[in-house]
């Protein structure tokens, strides 16, 4: 979920939307309820490693519970979420990143998924359009459902990525789900950004919303400083999780 910070006219740097705001708006409730039950095959993308966790995590327990084929597909390492850190090099960001994720994907059930990382440049898949395009092209065929970050998300890695499922499923026949990540900041109810008729719910039982918030709590190095440095801050303080403590997680169709 690694955070754009270099400009103060990022929508994602500035103030964001307090999720009581979301609770109290009748028009998130009033969408329409997704069903998992006919899905045999999915592959979930992500920009960064802890994305498909906090916008699809419980939807990845569901899934995983039912026994359907699954392949996960990280583009980036997510190395470049403390880009001033002088308590981890990117090197070692990275390492931690890819082993806090693993630990997520076992906290899910979902440690059976074949998982699939791109080792592509954090804040860079801009530049890596063409080769994301292709890499993702390979990974969905031969399923049935791609779910990816919303490509309206305003973060450019979550972009990229939503960019290039949106080509591949066009192409290969899947259907396409877009899970939003940095929207619930920046975005707010009504906000006339947000394609709502394409919006729909998924319930989440009690046991896969535990799962869920134990597989964000593997993500340390995002949700817990990294020291005590401004530039250690976490990436995911308890106002930004708040909007994934929800029993319900948003798809766009």
């Amino acid at each position: 979920m690694n955070q754009d910070t270099d400009t103060v006219l990022d929508p994602i740097a500035a103030p964001g939307t307090a999720e009581t705001a979301w609770q109290e708006w009748d028009g998130l409730r009033s969408l329409p309820a997704l069903s998992l039950a006919d899905i045999d095959s999915a592959v979930v993308l992500a920009a960064h490693p802890d994305d498909q966790v906090l916008g699809f995590g419980g939807g990845l327990a569901l899934l995983a519970a039912r026994g359907v084929r699954l392949r996960i597909v990280v583009a980036t390492d997510g190395e470049a979420s403390h880009p001033h850190s002088r308590t981890r090099t990117a090197a070692r960001l990275a390492e931690v990143r890819r082993a806090e994720d693993a630990s997520a994907l076992a906290a899910l059930g979902a440690a059976h998924a074949e998982v699939l990382r791109l080792g592509l440049p954090d804040s860079g898949l801009d530049d890596r359009g063409g080769l994301l395009a292709a890499r993702v092209a390979e990974a969905v065929r031969g399923f049935e459902l791609c779910v990816a970050p919303w490509s309206g998300d305003m973060h450019p890695d979550h972009e990229s990525v939503g960019r290039a499922a949106r080509r591949a499923c066009a192409a290969g026949g899947l259907v396409l789900w877009q899970y939003p990540v940095w929207m619930w900041h920046w975005a707010a109810p009504a906000d006339e950004r947000v394609p709502w008729e394409r919006a729909a719910l998924l319930e989440l039982p009690d046991w896969a919303w535990v799962r869920k918030q134990e597989a964000v709590a593997c993500h340390r190095s995002q949700i817990l400083p990294l020291g005590p440095a401004p530039e250690d801050a976490p990436i995911l303080p308890a106002a930004e999780l708040s909007h994934f403590r929800r029993r319900r997680e948003l798809v766009l169709r």
